[in-house]
């Protein structure tokens, strides 16, 4: 049986992102593996290498405030050529849900969107 999606990562959506990636990395040996830096110095999104698996991290969009305990991001990367398998998300998460990155390309990927669903799940889904 073949894989559908290459990997998931937790992700934590914070302000000040860029102290947050520091601390993760004294606290856990963490290499950062890929960045998003944006001008102000925090990320867009930076991943870092936690024993093997990806924190990633993500600055909270300015003007919001971020609820303890309701700052996790459920991520999906699918890779290239699943761009049906994001679009299908998408349709089925889309209503009654906060899109804060429509459906499309972005820096880190060719086609992704990002939501807060009805429920309140907060998702970044990617090839």
């Amino acid at each position: 049986m073949r894989k559908a999606m290459l990997r998931s990562m937790m992700q934590v959506v914070v302000q000040r992102s860029d102290l947050a990636a520091a601390l993760y990395q004294k606290a856990f040996n963490a290499k950062m593996t890929a960045a998003c830096p944006q001008d102000d110095g925090t990320f867009m999104h930076a991943e870092l290498d936690v024993y093997g698996q990806i924190l990633a991290l993500t600055e909270l969009p300015a003007g919001e405030e971020a609820s303890p305990g309701n700052t996790m991001m459920f991520c999906l990367h699918f890779g290239k050529g699943k761009e049906a398998l994001v679009q299908q998300a998408y349709d089925a998460l889309k209503d009654g849900a906060q899109i804060h990155d429509p459906l499309g390309p972005c820096g880190f990927s060719s086609f992704m969107f990002g939501l807060i669903d009805r429920f309140g799940v907060n998702w970044c889904i990617f090839v």
